[in-house]
């Protein structure tokens, strides 16, 4: 992460010393550890994808004018938009020199085209959201893309990176985009402070004109008054608390909570029905383990 630009130094030394629970580099090194022992090429595919993660939210933090990132100040909150992109853009091309200085041009090609389909998701939910017309499968498409995606490649390339065949690595990453899947499901019911240990709700998604599972199943099975009341709300009144408190309770009442839960223990099933098809060892139990813990995770 050295570099000659003093700036950059101090920005990249704040970014390493908040860094968050790193989730994503714990599935490559344990799908590589399922499969082999760990490589060169596997701390290589641990490095690029974290440093395309942080790339990424440092640019949606601008996008979406945010100001806070894991409970301290976003880098554009201290620096501005300018030099928070172009922070960016350096984790870019740093990510993307370590894969071609050192020949992992598979491992590239599998973390590029996540990235590609994470904008297009981050795309299409703005296109989207702007009508309100989303609805299950769009959702389920978006979420694939926006999150699923990046865990599909973890698996993937971790897999790749001890020289698995192909058949194993797509096996690998399909593992990852449920699990993918599930993860994103989990951080929706957040918004609704649904399970034991999360607290109050938050209704941030709904502030944010998001539709998630929930809200979907909520107006999918609501009166005809009661979805344009809903969907009035959400694109006319989401900064009122009164108002989004509504949404929030009719949510609660509507059974989208249980939904939305059985939907992510479907993906978390299917997930570990992929994961039991290869032989037992501590890995493997290792990684039965972290999928459990990103839907049973409160924060």
């Amino acid at each position: 992460m050295k570099s000659n630009t003093p700036l950059l130094d101090k920005i990249t030394h704040y970014i390493v010393k908040r860094k968050g629970k790193q989730i994503r580099p714990m599935f490559v090194f344990l799908s590589a550890r399922l499969h082999g022992e760990v490589m060169e090429s596997t701390y290589n595919a641990a490095s690029l994808i974290e440093l395309l993660h942080t790339a990424t939210l440092v640019h949606d933090d601008v996008v979406d004018d945010s100001y806070e990132r894991r409970g301290f100040f976003s880098l554009n909150a201290l620096w501005k938009n300018k030099i928070a992109v172009l922070v960016g853009d350096f984790l870019l091309s740093k990510g993307l020199l370590l894969a071609v200085d050192n020949g992992e041009f598979e491992l590239l090609r599998i973390v590029t085209n996540a990235v590609r389909e994470m904008s297009e998701g981050e795309l299409l939910q703005i296109e989207k959201t702007r009508k309100l017309n989303i609805d299950e499968s769009i959702y389920f498409e978006i979420i694939r893309q926006k999150t699923a995606t990046l865990i599909a490649a973890c698996c993937a390339s971790g897999a790749q990176s001890v020289g698995m065949d192909k058949e194993t690595v797509i096996k690998m990453r399909d593992f990852g985009e449920k699990v993918g899947v599930a993860f994103q499901i989990k951080d929706d019911l957040f918004d609704y402070g649904s399970d034991t240990g999360i607290g109050k709700p938050t209704g941030i998604d709904i502030k944010e004109k998001k539709m998630t599972l929930p809200l979907i199943y909520a107006i999918n099975n609501a009166s005809s008054s009661q979805r344009r009341k809903i969907v009035n709300t959400v694109k006319n009144h989401h900064d009122n608390p009164d108002k989004v408190q509504e949404i929030i309770d009719y949510v609660l009442t509507s059974g989208g909570i249980e939904y939305a839960t059985q939907k992510m223990h479907e993906y978390v099933k299917e997930a570990l029905e992929i994961l039991h098809s290869f032989a037992q060892n501590e890995s493997r139990d290792s990684l039965e383990q972290l999928v459990l813990y990103t839907v049973n995770r409160n924060k």
